[in-house]
């Protein structure tokens, strides 16, 4: 089974906000989740837009889940740096 770390989107209209979460990659983008990483709200003011559980996302990381292009840099933003 391969995994991927992606962006799972709830909120209203014009009121996005997305979960980092853990999925298969035969799931959907709102499918069944693995496991959620943190919380993305791209609405908010800089210092509350992320909160990611730095443990779980290396421990995935390290399991071998690959992270989609934006995760990737969220990630990044957050100084868990990923190849």
């Amino acid at each position: 089974m391969s995994v991927k770390i992606r962006l799972k989107k709830f909120g209203a209209k014009k009121r996005p906000y997305y979960r980092l979460v853990v999925l298969d990659t035969r799931q959907p983008r709102d499918g069944k989740t693995i496991d959620e990483l943190g919380v993305y709200h791209p609405i908010e003011v800089a210092e509350k837009q992320l909160r990611i559980d730095e443990a779980k996302a290396r421990d995935w990381l390290a399991k071998g889940a690959v992270p989609s292009d934006t995760v990737r840099s969220l990630l990044n933003k957050q100084n868990i740096h990923v190849k």
